[in-house]
Formats: C-alpha cells, structure tokens, sequence
C-alpha cells in the first residue's frame, strides 16, 4: 500500500460514521440507502448536490430482462458479446439475474418510468447490442433525471446526512492498513469550510467517471477521475483503464467544441433513425447484422472510418422520419438541446461524431464491492466489477449501479455483524489517533499540476489516446504527459489544482494500459494491431501505483483472466 497523499492541509474537523459514500449518482445513494436501512451511520460526500452527478444526464434508460419473452440468459448472452472476452461471466450472471428485482426495488424507491398506455406495463425500447427491448425509460429520453430524483428523495426522507460541494481528497488509514475514512475539502457551499474528514472503517467509492481526461466528452464537469486517482493513491489496484467507450452519436458542434457535449442517445436509433454520410448514405448497413444497433465500439468504428474515407469529422444521424409529435413525446430533451444549438432534427439530420463517454474499467472488485485495500469499496462507473469487460452494453451502466451497491451494502453489513463481536480494533478513537499526517513512511505529499494544465491534459489525449490510437501516438501521449508534469512548477493546493491532477493521474494509467494492450478489441482500438488476438490478451492489465509515483503493470494469467476475489491485500498476488 503506497499511502501517498495529495499537498493539502490537514483536515480541521472531522465527522463520526459507519459508512461514507463519496458519490450521489446512483450507485451511491443506492449504496447510501441501503446502508442506512441497516442501521449503519451513513454520510454521503459530493462534488455538487445530490442531483448533480452523471446519473442525471442518462438519457437512453436502464437494462433488465423485464419483458414478455426475455430472459436473464438472452440479456447475458447479448452483455457477454459486448464484453469483447473480457467480462467476469460470475459478475454478469449476478447482474442480470439480480437487475429485474433491482429494479423493482428502485421503482418501490420511488422512481417512476414510462408505461403502455395500453398495458399499463413499463415500455421497453431497444439499444445497441440488444436482441430484445429491454431498456427502461422515464420521460422518453430523461431516465437519469427520474432516477436521481427518487432516489435523492429517499435520501432526504431517511434523513442521511450529506455534505455537498465537496471534493474527496485521500483515503485515511489505520496503523495496519485498514480504511479509516477520507479527507476532503468543502468549497464553501457546504456545512464546512476547508480541509476536513469523515471517519468510518467502511468507505465507498461511487464517484463516477473520467470523461473530463478528453477535450470532448458527455460527461459533466465534475468527471474528473477522483475516486480512480484516490484509490490508485492508496495503494488499489486499477484494470482495464484502457478500455473507454466513446459514444458514437454526441452532437457535432466543431473541431474546437471542448469539455461537456450534448448526447444523442442510442434510443433514437433503437427507434429507428439510421446513420449517413453527406451524400445520405447508410454505410452501416452489411458492417454488422445489426447495423446502426451493432455494439457501440462497432458504430464508433463504422463512423472514424467514414470520416476517414472522406475526409471528414463527422457523420449525420436521421430521423426525419419519426416526425414532429414522436420527437416532441419521445425524445423531448434531445429535441431541445439540438434546437439550443440550430439544428431542428424534425427537419434535417443531425451532425454526429464520437466523443468520450464511458469507462469500462476502474477500481477493481469483488462481487462484493471490495478492493484490495481493506474496508474500501466501489461501485458504479469507478469500479472494475468484470461486468463491462471491453465494451459496455447499452444502459447495462445504471443496472450495475443498483445491483453492486446492494451488494456492498450487505457485505457492510455482515462486516459489522462481526465487528460486534467485541473487537475493538475498528472504534472510532483508535481509528483517528492511528491515520497518519503524511503518507506512508512519512512520504513528502504528492506535488500538484496547476489548472492551466487542464486543457494540456484534454489535448493530449485526444490526440494520442481518442477513438484511434497506434504505438506511435501512445508514446507521444506518454512523453508528453510526463513532459507536463515536469515543465510545472508545483501548484498550491485547492480544488482546480487536485482535479488536475487526479486527471493527470488516471491519464498516465489509462496511456500506459493502452500502449501495452497490442490488440484491437471492443472500444480499444490500435490502427498498428487491427485484431484481436485471444491466445495473448484475453486477460486484464491490473495497473498499480508506487510510492515514486511510477506505475507498475501486469497481467492476469491466461486461464484467470476474469477478475479474482480480493477481499485483502495479504491474499492478492503482488506485481
């Protein structure tokens, strides 16, 4: 464990809990909910409010085998092609099987999606990589928000408390190496000003993902990769960094367009609208049996190709033919943000390219939630849980946000359980004497990017790390991320210059994976190794973080390479 710390002051407060939940989408405060539910003193942590996270902007819906005909089997089947021979099948066999009673549960939560007017049954569309409709929706294209809505209700309603506007800092341990709690700064929206703590023996990290990392991604500001950077620094072990999805239809705003872009959500073609090039052609169409619905790592591909053939930076997406009332009904927020921006999708077709949008690896877990660091937990978009594999299925996201965080609250819980037995090993005085000052060994903190590296960072890897990616661009990547790092004097602390450098971080990891990775599979995608090659990489890149701040990587064996049970660190094989 590497305990690295980032420059900041110590915390000059602290709050007493059970759990602390750094996240508000809905991984976390499912997570909240259901430890709160058992009895534990349960605080959640966010960047903003609670409805401010990436659930908010999910348009397209949540997958689960909820209709007439479907199966758990046929929804695993379609996840496990996705997945590219990468998905841990004991993870997508719990998702699939647990996911429609999950979301039972969250609509018991409160959670209200859009039903049949002639059934009254809830109305299932189809996505990407779906053979069947089994995509749950609320008010046509603005799931995230209903599902962000009920869920920070429930948590109003069981009086959990919060701190908003705060930016997690550093885990916290005791003297053996068990989670304490986290540092972090409140912006001054908050109940506290400055540096302070929340100490609890349980942790769970649900702070979504690293979209921010590109020039243009769909992901809100506040995606900066700080619950990957604060894991990695304690001393976890991260996989699959490599492997992001970049979403095929976002809408095209220019070459210089920059930070969060507005989403086209798959379920406009899973309704029906087809992709073409200027001259209206269809060129998905003989690319794959399921044509504009093929895996999206397929349709990104069918469209840089395209654009590459002739010379261009973007594709269309039409839907003329769904007329002015189905978009108005179905797809009313969609309908909106073209307008915003002079493009009437009613009347002429919609200038798409692919943008950064999803990462398919993360911390990596258990079934349970459990890092390799004791007493931490993850879930949702920053956790590895094997589900993903390669490549993300289409609205399998917030399905795996619901069903691991249930299951992180119940192994909480059975840990507690234990913990009442009467050891006192884990009491709220003997965990704050024993969190050290610094990091381990009296480590100096780790020395910071000032924010006019931001935009240095995007740029770089949008270059060398986007939707294309060769040994040559990578390299480059590399050199000048270290470069960057070099060329800086360190920056004083405060919240612009940690997200720096929580970006600058996850981006040294997510280029080192990528140039060691000489394949082409699911969103990865090397122009100098077109294939995919099974008898070398289908196995994991588990990267980890040293105390000189270089990175150590290795692989799985190749009979192991979904991810194993690491419930402790004393069990894992070391690098």
């Amino acid at each position: 464990m590497t305990g690295i710390r980032l420059h900041a002051l110590d915390p000059s407060w602290a709050i007493e809990a059970d759990v602390v939940v750094v996240g508000s989408g809905v991984a976390g405060l499912t997570a909240a909910l259901r430890c709160a539910a058992t009895g534990q003193r349960t605080v959640i942590v966010t960047k903003a409010h609670l409805d401010d996270g990436s659930t908010r902007w999910a348009q397209g819906g949540i997958a689960a085998a909820l209709g007439e005909g479907d199966t758990p089997e046929q929804h695993r089947d379609d996840t496990l092609v996705a997945g590219a021979g990468l998905c841990d099948e004991e993870a997508v066999r719990l998702l699939v099987t647990e996911g429609p009673d999950a979301v039972r549960r969250l609509i018991a939560t409160g959670a209200v999606f859009d039903t049949s007017a002639a059934t009254g049954q809830i109305e299932l569309t189809r996505e990407g990589g779906h053979h069947r409709r089994r995509i749950a929706h609320a008010g046509g294209d603005a799931t995230g928000a209903e599902i962000s809505r009920a869920l920070a209700g429930a948590v109003h309603e069981a009086g959990i408390e919060t701190v908003d506007h705060a930016l997690v800092l550093d885990l916290l341990t005791d003297a053996d190496g068990h989670t304490a709690g986290i540092s972090l700064h409140v912006m001054g929206e908050g109940q506290h000003d400055g540096v302070g703590a929340v100490h609890a023996p349980a942790v769970v990290l649900a702070t979504g993902g690293m979209g921010q990392v590109f020039s243009a991604t769909t992901n809100p500001a506040v995606s900066t990769g700080d619950g990957v950077a604060l894991a990695l620094r304690a001393g976890a072990e991260v996989s699959d960094l490599e492997f992001v999805q970049f979403h095929p239809t976002v809408l095209y705003l220019g070459p210089d367009a920059q930070g969060q872009q507005p989403l086209i959500s798959e379920a406009v073609r899973g309704e029906g609208a087809y992709l073409i090039d200027a001259d209206g052609t269809r060129f998905m169409v003989g690319q794959h049996e399921l044509a504009e619905l093929a895996p999206r790592d397929i349709v990104a591909k069918g469209i840089m190709r395209r654009c590459q053939e002739q010379g261009v930076d973007h594709m269309y997406l039409d839907a003329r033919h769904f007329g002015a009332r189905m978009w108005a009904e179905r797809f009313p927020t969609i309908l909106a943000a073209c307008r915003t921006h002079g493009i009437d999708p009613v009347t002429a077709p919609i200038p798409v390219a692919p943008a950064a949008h999803y990462a398919s690896g993360g911390i990596r877990t258990d079934l349970h939630g459990r890092t390799t660091v004791p007493g931490l937990y993850a879930c949702g978009e920053a956790a590895c849980t094997g589900v993903h594999g390669a490549n993300r299925l289409a609205s399998n996201s917030l399905l795996e946000g619901l069903v691991f965080a249930e299951r992180i609250a119940a192994d909480i819980a059975d840990t507690a359980d234990t913990a009442d037995t009467g050891d006192t090993a884990t009491s709220p005085e003997r965990r704050v004497r024993e969190v050290p000052a610094t990091g381990a060994a009296g480590e100096p903190p780790m020395e910071l990017l000032p924010p006019e590296a931001r935009p240095t960072v995007q740029r770089i890897m949008t270059r060398g790390a986007g939707v294309l990616r060769s040994a040559e661009s990578l390299a480059t990547a590399a050199a000048e991320l270290d470069e960057l790092a070099a060329a800086h004097k360190p920056a004083e602390p405060g919240v612009e210059a940690w997200e720096t450098t929580n970006l600058h971080l996850v981006a040294r990891v997510l280029v080192t994976a990528a140039l060691r990775r000489a394949e082409t599979r699911g969103c990865h995608w090397r122009e100098d190794f077109p294939d995919r090659d099974d008898e070398v990489w289908r196995r994991h890149l588990i990267v980890t973080l040293n105390t000189a701040s270089t990175l150590t990587t290795r692989t799985t064996d190749a009979t192991g390479f979904p991810p194993v049970v690491c419930p402790s660190p004393a069990t894992e094989e070391k690098p």
